[in-house]
């Protein structure tokens, strides 16, 4: 029976010429090498910076200071214009738009304390059944803006009323009531009433200074 072979037994892997050269350039063929290789701007723009520490590096005897900057800066701007028109206006990446948030059936961009303004305004106007719904959508908002729930485009009141007492708990009844409210006049077309817009106000108010306990999905 043979006897196992040791680390010392084992020959090192040292390959001969022409496998050392295959393995770089493989290893050099990678795409994270091309990706860390200077454009041809950046060489553009080096060599301008190096033209300039190699001329202001050199003594000049007389007068010729200022001429030789003059004609420097001439240069440079040539430079620069013969860079931007070979290879173009660095172009930016387009951002992509921003996804519409939809409250409840309906897209919605406002903050919550845009429409609570809105919401007072109707409120002040005597339009009760747009205060209430207003109100509702800003307390749904805020609670979107702080993270406490995550409410994707077709949760329902209800459901996002569940959600919110999941983080709120003192509040469960109030969030309850006021979206009984809110689809009242939203939905079964009772009119909307100054009580209804006090109830959802306060629970907006009271959910606005409480500390959220977890934060919680909405089923959509």
């Amino acid at each position: 029976m043979r006897p196992p072979l040791t680390a010392t037994a084992v020959p090192p892997l040292l390959p001969d010429g022409d496998e050392a050269r295959a393995w770089a350039e493989r290893e050099l063929a990678d795409p994270a090498y091309r990706i860390a290789e200077p454009t041809p701007l950046d060489r553009a723009a080096r060599a301008v910076v190096d033209f300039f520490t190699d001329l202001f590096s050199t003594p000049l005897d007389g007068g010729l200071g200022p001429t030789v900057a003059l004609v420097a800066a001439i240069v440079a701007v040539l430079l620069i214009g013969a860079a931007f028109a070979v290879w173009g206006m660095p172009r930016r990446r387009p951002r992509a738009p921003a996804a519409p948030t939809i409250l409840f059936g309906e897209r919605e961009d406002r903050s919550a304390d845009d429409l609570r303004r809105a919401a007072e305004e109707r409120a002040r106007a005597g339009d009760f059944d747009a205060a209430v719904v207003l109100r509702f959508r800003a307390l749904a908002r805020a609670c979107l803006e702080r993270g406490v729930v995550d409410l994707p485009p077709g949760a329902t009141v209800h459901a996002f009323a569940r959600a919110a007492s999941t983080s709120f708990p003192a509040s469960r009844e109030g969030l309850d009531r006021v979206a009984d409210d809110f689809d009242d006049v939203r939905y079964l077309r009772k009119p909307g009433s100054a009580e209804a817009y006090r109830r959802v106000s306060e629970v907006d108010d009271e959910i606005r200074r409480a500390t959220p306990r977890t934060a919680a999905a909405v089923p959509a």
